[in-house]
């Protein structure tokens, strides 16, 4: 009998909810999957921190104090369970109102990123809202777990915009490395992207090898099934994929997470992170 493959939606209740829910449902539907809905109870940011008792206050002070704590703890765990019920219980009626089946929906104590590394074996894509509750949506902040589960990941990382549009076309950008290499054979072996509108970017300085690898590329592509516009363009490559993209109505950016020098593997590709903090439509990261 064959096993559906699972995908991974992450809610933590922001205002990226329901876009997850959306991201994921497409998803799933063309990669015929299952959804494992999670939602995570950071155990570090519910518990009251520990306070030194060890100073000059009586003993009866400190036993007061002591209880109080707890009682707040106890209080916080209530509303963090309380809370994540809520959230479920929200993700439950979106996917009841779609239709969509084979959800399931889970609520854990932990860290987001363990929790994760210890499903994905699992899982065959994580969708995860580009911002959390807590990022600062005036200064453009990507969410905190953000990048940290992009790291950890080994399989593609659709990070959903604030909202869901339909996607017909896609840009992959392209630089040679690994972790774009891993994209463009994803789009080829993989039901997720198939029938999409498909441009092929590089940008930057021609040379022989990026030139060849980009025509190599689109061949594996086109071999695939997909009518590739394949380009080499010059400029800084965040502001041309991001010309590109508005000007040819792309809706769904596909890059790898880190870029070809290796100063940029110390964190997220600068690039990478540029695009996925300023594009409002769905990345989907290769590590």
């Amino acid at each position: 009998m064959e096993t559906l493959s699972k995908i991974l939606a992450c809610t933590d209740g922001s205002l990226y909810a329901s876009s997850v829910y959306r991201h994921a449902h497409w998803a799933a539907s063309r990669l015929n999957a299952r959804i494992e809905v999670l939602h995570i109870i950071d155990s570090r940011q519910e518990s009251v921190p520990h306070v030194d008792l060890s100073g000059s206050i009586g003993l009866n002070a400190r036993q007061r104090l002591r209880e109080e704590l707890v009682a707040l703890d106890e209080a916080r765990g209530r509303a963090a369970q309380a809370k994540a019920a809520l959230i479920l219980e929200e993700a439950k009626a979106y996917f009841a109102e779609s239709g969509f089946e084979g959800v399931r929906f889970e609520s854990r104590h932990g860290s987001l990123v363990e929790m994760i590394e210890n499903k994905e074996a699992q899982a065959s894509l994580v969708v995860i809202g580009k911002r959390g509750e807590a990022a600062d949506f005036a200064k453009l902040h990507l969410g905190a777990n953000l990048e940290r589960v992009i790291r950890s990941c080994h399989h593609p990382v659709l990070v959903a915009a604030r909202s869901f549009q339909p996607v017909n076309s896609m840009l992959i950008a392209f630089d040679g490395g690994p972790s774009a290499q891993k994209a463009v054979k994803y789009a080829a072996s993989q039901s997720l992207l198939k029938g999409l509108k498909c441009i092929l970017m590089a940008v930057g300085k021609p040379c022989a090898t990026i030139q060849s690898d980009l025509l190599e590329a689109a061949e594996t592509l086109k071999s695939a099934g997909y009518e590739v516009d394949a380009r080499m363009e010059q400029g800084e490559p965040e502001k041309v994929f991001a010309e590109t993209i508005q000007s040819e109505s792309i809706q769904l950016l596909v890059m790898g997470a880190y870029g070809h020098s290796r100063i940029r593997q110390l964190i997220v590709g600068s690039t990478t992170t540029t695009m996925v903090r300023t594009c409002r439509f769905p990345v989907l990261l290769f590590r």
